[in-house]
């Protein structure tokens, strides 16, 4: 199969013909039809992810695609059948699996990062029959490679974690992929959306998904102070969705009291230990929360307002680019003006 990997952790990647997957005895191995680009494979391709030992390494999470084969202990699922995957996937046996938080097993496997991943023709995943996700038919394939990280992991950082509400003011900081799909949501939950960044195109994309307000970071200095005065007293959520010291201290001092911050964005390499105002934290009685995926139990609630069009999650896509055409990208990726979420959807050569 072609193939998208990187030698060595900054070295600009290329695309081979590698060995196809084998297929795990409990798992399956995909047809991958459409894979997007995210932060997180960037990070990973600098060496900031710890759980990349194996070098070469194929990167990529999130992905939709159809059962090519399956394994010997695998129950759910046929050949044929069209499917996505979050990007955490539980063992479905260690205390939290069984407790229903696959999110955070203590097992998991991570295709992209434990695992080799999806900038592939195909990809194999193990545990299979607790995972995967079947997809509507009305739901396309490159929407669906959407859900696996940044749009799932909004969703469950909202309504699970941050337990946002109609009428609440939220705060978003970054309008990348994930920022942008924190914006959709927060504004189909009826919630009033102030979305920040540093560039006007993103902003203009924030609007179109639902903010109501925007702030340029680049122009106003003091974006708290700006977002306390637009609330009347503060957000009462507010999400760090670019991962970096000074939006994470920045999110948490949008807060009114009593206010829920969330941590999306992947806080890594330098911007890894970020100083925090924790007395504020304790005097205002802040809640700050991670969200890291969504199970696959979880996703019929979202799939359901996808197929609704009350999540209209098209509008968040932007190119659409070859498996050659994602070396480039991956490389550029921190300093690519691109907005929306680009999806690799052309494998052949």
């Amino acid at each position: 199969m072609r193939a998208l990997l990187y030698d060595a952790f900054g070295v600009f990647p290329r695309v081979a013909e590698v060995p196809d997957p084998v297929v795990p005895v409990d798992g399956v191995v995909i047809a991958v039809k459409a894979t997007g680009l995210c932060r997180s494979d960037w990070h990973g391709w600098q060496g900031h992810d710890a759980d990349i030992q194996t070098l070469p390494h194929i990167p990529g999470h999130e992905f939709s695609g159809v059962v090519a084969a399956v394994g010997s202990a695998v129950r759910r699922w046929q050949i044929g059948d069209r499917v996505t995957t979050p990007f955490v996937l539980g063992c479905g046996s260690c205390v939290y699996c069984l407790a229903g938080d696959q999110q955070v097993c203590e097992k998991q496997f991570q295709p992209g990062f434990t695992g080799q991943g999806s900038f592939a023709e195909y990809v194999a995943l193990p545990y299979a029959d607790t995972n995967l996700v079947r997809l509507p038919e009305e739901l396309d394939f490159a929407a669906a490679a959407a859900l696996g990280c940044r749009f799932a992991t909004a969703f469950r950082g909202l309504v699970a974690q941050a337990r946002l509400r109609a009428e609440e003011w939220i705060a978003v900081y970054g309008c990348g992929g994930v920022g942008l799909s924190a914006v959709m949501i927060a504004d189909a939950l009826g919630a009033k959306v102030i979305a920040v960044d540093v560039a006007e195109e993103k902003l203009a994309l924030a609007r179109q998904a639902g903010a109501r307000h925007t702030i340029n970071a680049a122009v106003l200095a003091k974006v708290p102070d700006a977002i306390r005065e637009l609330t009347a007293g503060g957000a009462h959520v507010s999400v760090d969705a670019f991962g970096s010291q000074e939006a994470c201290r920045n999110s948490l001092l949008s807060l009114r009291r009593r206010g829920r911050h969330v941590q999306i964005g992947l806080l890594a390499g330098d911007q890894a230990d970020p100083s925090l105002p924790m007395g504020k934290v304790i005097a205002h009685e802040l809640e700050i929360y991670g969200s890291h995926g969504m199970q696959a139990h979880a996703y019929p609630e979202m799939l359901d307002l996808l197929t609704a069009g009350t999540l209209p999650l098209a509008r968040l896509i932007g190119r659409h680019i070859s498996l050659d055409d994602a070396c480039a990208a991956l490389a550029n990726l921190a300093t690519s003006p691109e907005t929306g979420i680009t999806i690799i959807d052309r494998f052949a050569a």
